[in-house]
């Protein structure tokens, strides 16, 4: 019988689809690297997600391996060189999360602009200070996207009831912003120049890391804010906290960081994160920009029908 490794947490639908299709399915969230690279060999599919690196060693172990299917969108951590040398399929679902991941950034905005974090803190120790929370609204702010793919797209689709401007920008798109008729096709460097709030919704590429470094950090509007969903070593976190201290920047919303693993932190990057924490003007989450009920759903479902098709 054909075998799929489930490495990480799914919803049922997954595997009881994968069930009908006709595969024997070992569930196992607490397969690590090691196991993985050890039991791979009897697979005909796995499904992963952040935490299993699919480099070329690993997919060339998996010699019976027909498809990899990653709980998500980012592909940065399997070697798509290596699976299609191998006839491996790679499947992803980056339209699962899309809504969930622009609403979050939304949410984020939203509580920055009105001192929520900061506000609930005070009440909750009987402080009520109204003058020092006065917030801004977000009606004639101009909003610039960076990457207007699945989620790019979907964070200007939840701002469309908002009276404001939405410059785009993707490189690799061509009348991207067709159907949305608050968002208009801007150059980079007219998104830095003009934004009152600049949201990056990029993949991590070669081209990309680092990216959002002091000089394009230099370039943004005096005053202006950054939104990081994406992926955190998109943003050189040095840089950023320079210019979040420095004033430059009114502050940043991160759901995503270079090292997102505390445990693991270098001497060096706890100084870094401990310099970040100390920034009064961010609002920080644990990659969660993606993560609701109905995302996991709609991630198990695209991979599903991409394994039927294949089938």
């Amino acid at each position: 019988m054909k075998k799929v490794l489930v490495t990480d947490y799914v919803h049922d639908h997954l595997l009881e689809g994968l069930k009908n299709l006709g595969y024997l399915v070992d569930y196992n969230q607490d397969c690590d690297l090691e196991t993985t690279r050890r039991v791979i060999s009897d697979y005909e599919g796995i499904v992963i997600n952040s935490k299993t690196i699919m480099d070329r060693s690993m997919i060339e172990t998996g010699r019976k391996l027909k498809f990899i299917g990653r709980l998500g969108s980012g592909l940065e951590i399997i070697d798509l060189h290596a699976a299609k040398e191998n006839d491996v399929h790679v499947f992803n679902a980056p339209g699962g999360n899309s809504n969930a991941v622009g609403e979050h950034a939304l949410g984020m905005l939203l509580a920055f602009a009105n001192n929520l974090m900061r506000s609930d803190q005070q009440v909750r120790q009987k402080v009520w200070k109204r003058e020092e929370n006065r917030g801004f609204e977000l009606e004639g702010k101009t909003i610039g996207i960076i990457g207007f793919g699945n989620a790019g797209s979907a964070f200007a689709k939840v701002l469309s009831g908002f009276d404001l401007t939405i410059m785009a920008y993707d490189k690799y798109k061509v009348d991207y912003t067709d159907g949305f008729e608050n968002a208009q096709i801007s150059t980079l460097e007219q998104i830095l120049n003009e934004s009152d709030i600049i949201s990056l919704h990029l993949p991590l590429t070669q081209e990309t890391e680092n990216l959002v470094d002091m000089s394009f950090l230099s370039q943004m509007k005096a005053g202006s804010m950054l939104i990081n969903t994406s992926r955190g070593k998109i943003v050189d976190l040095d840089s950023l906290i320079k210019n979040l201290n420095s004033g430059h920047l009114i502050g940043a919303c991160l759901d995503v960081f270079p090292n997102e693993k505390p445990g693991s932190f270098t001497d060096y990057e706890k100084k870094l994160y401990d310099r970040l924490y100390a920034c009064s003007n961010t609002i920080l989450t644990p990659h969660i920009a993606g993560w609701t009920n109905e995302s996991l759903y709609k991630i198990a479902d695209i991979l599903l029908q991409k394994i039927k098709n294949m089938s």
